[in-house]
């Protein structure tokens, strides 16, 4: 099933959001809700929080007095978090039943306030993050709810700012102007692209590319998302995932690159290789089978020093390549001695962007990047391999030591 964590900030219209998926057939796990649910009369939530803070937390009929517990955590940190650490498991697994009961073909949806500060981000396929600048989020807070100045602006400051917030996400929804252009922006985005993500990720297949290789300007936010994803994929696999690099064109600043996020996944040996690849899949990066292999360099010519396995994303507007390496292997080696020789060498990375570019006009009409592909692994292996090498060399480069 397709994972999809909902968050914004107090007032940005993240309701409308979740309202909206929910009518499109997401599944809706609502974490309000659910932090009622887990605190109702005769639930271990209520008498945990009882225990904690005392019953005159509870109103005449015995239940949860929200209005006085909030006035007794407000402003301070330690009451709040002895709080959280009470209703926030609960809430956790209540959301974790409602979304096991879900079809595999589903969407589900988690309506997450705290979603980025709680860290919960790389428990999704997705971030939604539902967003407005600020002085139209506080008109809101006093026109509609009828806050102080004072007190929305308490409110707001005691969230994630909206910097982070936007960090966070993988898709933002803008709610700036009318309610029918955020509906608008959700419909879009279910159609294109989470009914085709949630599609792939049933039947176990990357997502269509038919593209030619196109070149773009550096992007600054290729780190970002490239974190994002990374996470995603160390946390698929605890314990046998030993790092993950951002690698490839995307990795090295200023130099142009097809929009295509790659990220090399290090792991003890190929048997563990093989254990997580249904875990990649289920994150949203099923194996590619054909490209198992890179090519061997002269000065390691051992082909078992150069298998891998490949995955690539189920997801249709987010290109990424995955290559899942033996820590220590040369190929394992070559991906990260060959984007530190670009990063710190402007000669190398000329030298690379001018290949690339010529290759790109040359195959600029042929409708996917295969060709385009094949024609620069004999620079890899005549021009880059001795020039990295000896970069290597000359610096004392040395590759990073991970260890289980």
């Amino acid at each position: 099933m397709l994972k999809i964590g909902l968050t914004g900030g107090i007032a940005s219209g993240k309701s409308v959001v979740a309202a909206r998926l929910k009518e499109r057939g997401a599944v809706l796990v609502d974490a309000d809700a659910l932090a009622r649910e887990v605190v109702e009369p005769g639930t271990e939530g209520l008498d945990r929080i009882v225990v904690e803070f005392g019953a005159d937390m509870l109103d005449d009929a015995g239940r949860l007095d929200r209005a006085r517990l909030g006035g007794a955590v407000f402003g301070n940190q330690e009451r709040l978090a002895a709080l959280n650490a009470i209703v926030h498991p609960l809430v956790r697994t209540r959301a974790a039943a409602i979304t096991a009961a879900a079809t595999e073909d589903a969407i589900v949806v988690q309506d997450i306030p705290l979603l980025v500060e709680t860290g919960q981000g790389a428990a999704f396929h997705l971030v939604l993050v539902v967003d407005a600048p600020e002085d139209v989020r506080l008109q809101r807070m006093q026109e509609l709810r009828g806050m102080t100045e004072e007190a929305a602006h308490s409110r707001m400051a005691a969230q994630a700012t909206r910097d982070a917030r936007l960090a966070a996400a993988d898709v933002v929804l803008d709610n700036s102007g009318t309610v029918q252009h955020l509906l608008d922006q959700v419909d879009r985005l279910w159609d294109g692209r989470l009914v085709p993500f949630a599609h792939n990720l049933a039947a176990g297949t990357r997502a269509p590319r038919n593209r030619g290789p196109v070149l773009e300007p550096h992007r600054t936010e290729w780190a970002q998302q490239a974190a994002r994803i990374a996470a995603r994929l160390a946390a698929a696999a605890p314990g046998l995932v030993l790092a993950v690099d951002h690698i490839g064109s995307t990795s090295v600043p200023g130099l142009a690159a097809k929009d295509v996020i790659d990220l090399q996944v290090s792991v003890p040996d190929l048997e563990a290789a093989g254990r997580i690849a249904p875990l990649l899949a289920a994150a949203g990066f099923p194996a590619v089978r054909g490209m198992e292999s890179d090519t061997p360099k002269p000065d390691a010519p051992d082909p078992s020093e150069w298998l891998k396995r490949f995955h690539a994303n189920a997801d249709p507007c987010r290109a990424v390549n995955v290559h899942v390496r033996a820590a220590g292997s040369a190929g394992w080696r070559y991906a990260l001695l060959f984007r530190d020789w670009l990063r710190n060498d402007p000669a190398a990375l000329k030298l690379y962007e001018g290949h690339k570019s010529e290759l790109a006009a040359r195959f600029a009409g042929s409708g996917s990047t295969g060709a385009y592909a094949s024609a620069k692994e004999p620079w890899f292996t005549d021009v880059a391999w001795p020039q990295m090498s000896a970069w290597a060399g000359a610096t004392g480069w040395e590759p990073p030591s991970y260890t289980s």
